[in-house]
């Protein structure tokens, strides 16, 4: 009987999908000692937008709030999601801030960490991966899934077998915006399987409604995972319901591992948190809906907020239809960049640019002038040519990678704030959100500043 494992992501893509990752530690301390007891593979709970709003909205230090969890947790790994270069922020740092960052993260509790880079563009995630392996974790190489002209089983079987030759101990396909069909997961993973011989996972999202049909598909072609939410917190811009998969899986006979009497208790415990949220109106019973008109603009769900959310502040939300279709537009003259933090932002805004200006790229904006730039990594395919002449201003791509350009920050900060703290992570956090932090530590001198 083959066993599929499960990542259970109530505490971090759950979190972050339904209710902007508003859950904060004292919310789910209670059930933690149950969720290390079910049988999962794995607990997302770190990584992605957890450190932001630790920082920004909940009053809490990351850092602090993993070494809380792994002191209960001490059975099932726990996995952070990290950016790359990007580390957790929107902008490409240095490599001694990005090997000290995994660092400090596998020293605080973390066993395995996902790596991604927004453009596939490997040269960003070779740094990390090398540190995580060096510090004894998990690397688990990742390559993001998307729809376009020039992504195809081909294009995914090369970026897997680089992986492999990277010294990944695992890949996951990352489908943020839930574009992957049924038949292309089995055939997706099917070839994978026959390229490397790594344990291969599939992160997916319910957004567009096919999410579950996907996984099964995929775990028929032979996936070694899939990530799941436990189902108070599944569905709409969330993961997959972990006892729906669960129950599916080994009526199809397969073995998960997990206990569904543990998985009632949790959802159980969860249930009147999902109510407090939607009561509250930070969880809005919109997202949990299927909203498969997005395989048409192929607009994650965070995108999909950000774009309605500039639209508003201009008063001029009637123009929504007219931004998502431009979207699939300033894609296609970026080459095709998957929309994912921060690409996604990138282009949504640009979108919104064109149409509220009423010509295209009459304005453009910083971020996509550096994206010609190659501040953000090697651009998937071919551009539009007049548009990167229009960004760029006569100014010319980098050569390499941009990492490459950036001056080791590290020691030169933790100097610069000996007088405030002792604390590594405090330094981290300060290079990565310095404003954030500043604020949360009560450092008056910078705040002010």
């Amino acid at each position: 009987m083959r066993k599929v494992n499960f990542t259970e992501t109530v505490l971090r893509d759950g979190n972050q999908s339904l209710i902007a990752t508003r859950m904060a530690f004292e919310q789910f301390a209670p059930i933690l000692e149950e969720l290390d007891n079910a049988g999962y593979y794995s607990i997302e709970c770190w990584g992605g937008a957890t450190f932001d709003s630790c920082l920004r909205f909940l009053n809490e230090d990351p850092w602090d709030r993993l070494r809380k969890i792994k002191a209960i947790m001490k059975k099932t790994p726990l996995q952070m999601l990290l950016r790359g270069q990007n580390v957790l922020g929107y902008k490409h740092y240095p490599d001694d801030v990005v090997r000290k960052f995994v660092e400090r993260a596998v020293a605080n509790g973390i066993d395995i960490i996902r790596v991604f880079d927004a453009l596939n563009d490997f040269n960003n995630i070779k740094v990390a991966m090398d540190e995580v392996k060096k510090q004894g974790a998990h690397a688990q190489g990742t390559m993001v899934y998307t729809v376009s002209p020039i992504h195809d089983i081909k294009n995914y079987q090369n970026l897997a077998k680089q992986l492999e030759d990277m010294g990944a101990d695992s890949i996951c396909i990352k489908d943020m915006a839930g574009l992957i069909m049924p038949q292309i997961a089995y055939d997706l993973i099917k070839e994978m399987k026959n390229t490397v011989k790594l344990p291969i996972y599939l992160h997916s999202h319910c957004t567009n409604g096919t999410a579950e049909m996907s996984y099964l598909k995929a775990v028929e072609a032979g996936v070694d995972g899939i990530d799941c939410a436990i189902s108070s917190f599944s569905g709409g811009t969330s993961q997959p319901p972990a006892e729906a998969m669960n129950f599916a899986l080994e009526n199809a006979g397969y073995s998960t591992g997990l206990d569904a009497i543990k998985l009632k208790t949790i959802n159980d415990f969860f249930k009147p948190l999902r109510e407090k949220f939607i009561s509250s109106g930070i969880l809005d019973p919109q997202v949990l809906s299927p909203q498969p008109e997005n395989l048409v603009y192929q607009v994650p769900g965070g995108m999909l907020s950000n774009l309605v959310s500039q639209l508003k502040e201009q008063n001029a939300i009637d123009k929504l239809d007219a931004a998502l279709k431009e979207v699939p537009n300033v894609r296609k003259d970026l080459g095709y960049p998957p929309l994912v933090t921060p690409t996604s932002q990138i282009i949504g805004t640009q979108a919104v640019v064109n149409i509220l200006t009423g010509g295209r790229y009459k304005m453009v904006s910083k971020e996509v002038t550096n994206y010609f730039k190659g501040e953000y990594g090697n651009v998937p395919g071919p551009i539009n040519e007049e548009v990167a002449k229009i960004a760029l201003k006569g100014n010319q791509p980098l050569p390499g990678r941009y990492a490459d350009t950036l001056e080791p920050v590290f020691e030169k900060t933790k100097e610069q704030l000996k007088d405030l703290t002792s604390s590594e992570e405090d330094v981290l956090s300060y290079l990565v959100f310095p404003q954030e932090t500043a604020a949360f530590k009560n450092w008056q001198t910078l705040t002010k500043a």
